[in-house]
């Protein structure tokens, strides 16, 4: 009987080490599922790019599997049951369960509203392609000197405001900070940030805490009215509830608690990677959730499972958080390097270097997701009798 290998979502992470397990594990002992609610591959990097206009490439997953022997089911993940190893889906059919004996869960993350009133019903969001695709239609029908306003000044705020500002100059684009801009930032990143502001005419308020989303407005805690005909939330990320509704061990933001292999430290079956996994980098502090922890988790979670299945040495990949590339429309932008201890380095590069840089990576990202089974060994590797048990012991430290 073949060992079913379930990938939960197919984003920069589950898409990737999904290829990566087809090229190098034997169809004849193991039969690979991805479950992912959408026919497509998405660019979650540039979506703030499809909402301000800009055509973004969204692979057909189909096509990115083709010649894997991958089964691809498009349905929407409802619940785990780790003791009975089995995932309940939803889609068009009526769902339904999926047994497996690995389980690789990559969901990933949404956009999260901290419970402020009418965020959810009232604000656009870009942590999704439908979402994105819904703020572009809704750009599209203001006027010139509509107001939008971004609340929000992590970096998909900051993206958001100044790509929107240079693909819509007619627009008047707000970007709602809840303190100093680019508080993470070196001082000369920082007044790069707000030189480009500047350029682009993103008004920029500071220390500015919204307690409410209206319709056509939003409320902060000062009594401030701000009026908008588009609002958008970019104020922190979280992930689904399904994990910490599954019984696995997880953080209090819902992330599944794994290893330095990536694998759930309360169910062995289960491994997690990208933004559903709580993983400590090499500097002993929690990686964040990005597309380069995505990319490291994928691999190392990829690399556990290759080994314990057939007996073979884990080899160890760097789990690391270096920087920051951040986008300032299409040709500026700023790479911030960080230290050991996460805290900005001094030095910065910035302008239409940093922005080649970028998009160098955005399109690597996307051609490494798209063609998952390049460059590895054309030869599969079969099962062991026990692959659990044989492994173990060799774990690489």
């Amino acid at each position: 009987m073949k060992h079913r290998i379930v990938v939960l979502g197919a984003g920069y992470a589950g898409a990737y080490a999904a290829g990566n397990l087809a090229r190098r594990l034997s169809p004849a002992d193991t039969e690979i599922t991805v479950v992912n609610a959408e026919p497509d591959f998405v660019q979650r990097l540039r979506l703030h790019q499809l909402a301000a206009g800009r055509p973004i490439e969204a692979p057909r997953l189909a096509d990115v599997f083709a010649g894997t022997a991958i089964r691809l089911r498009l349905a929407r993940v409802t619940a785990v049951d780790p003791e009975r190893r089995t995932v309940t889906v939803a889609d068009a059919e009526g769902g339904g369960e999926i047994g497996y004996d690995t389980l690789l869960h990559a969901l990933g993350s949404h956009v999260a509203d901290g419970g402020v009133p009418g965020a959810a019903e009232h604000a656009f969001e870009v942590a999704g392609r439908p979402s994105a695709l819904r703020l572009r239609e809704r750009l599209d029908r203001l006027g010139e000197g509509a107001r939008v306003l971004v609340v929000g000044d992590g970096l998909t705020g900051i993206e958001t405001a100044t790509e929107i500002a240079e693909c819509r100059p007619g627009l008047s684009v707000t970007l709602v900070a809840r303190g100093e801009l680019g508080a993470r930032l070196s001082a000369g990143a920082r007044g790069h940030l707000r030189r480009a502001c500047d350029r682009l005419g993103v008004t920029v308020l500071e220390r500015t805490c919204v307690e409410a989303v209206e319709a056509a407005r939003v409320l902060c805690a000062d009594g401030t009215a701000l009026a908008s005909d588009a609002t958008v939330w970019t104020a922190g990320f979280a992930v689904g509830p399904i994990a910490a509704a599954s019984g696995l061990e997880v953080t209090g933001d819902g992330r599944i608690v794994v290893d330095r292999t990536m694998r759930s430290v309360s169910h062995p079956e289960v491994y997690a990677a990208g933004d559903s996994a709580y993983a400590l980098g090499d500097n002993g502090r929690p990686l964040p959730m990005s597309c380069a922890s995505a990319g490291y988790t994928g691999r190392q979670a990829t690399n556990a499972i290759v080994g314990r299945l057939t007996g073979r040495r884990i080899p160890t990949t760097r789990l690391e958080y270096v920087g920051n590339h951040i986008s300032l429309g299409r040709r500026d932008g700023i790479l911030q390097t960080v230290d050991d201890e996460g805290q900005a380095k001094p030095a910065y590069v910035g302008g239409r270097k940093a922005a080649r840089i970028k998009a160098g990576i955005l399109a690597m990202s996307l051609w490494a997701t798209s063609h998952p089974t390049f460059g590895l060994p054309r030869r599969t590797h079969r099962l062991a009798a026990v692959p659990h048990a044989s492994a173990e012991r060799r774990v690489a430290a």
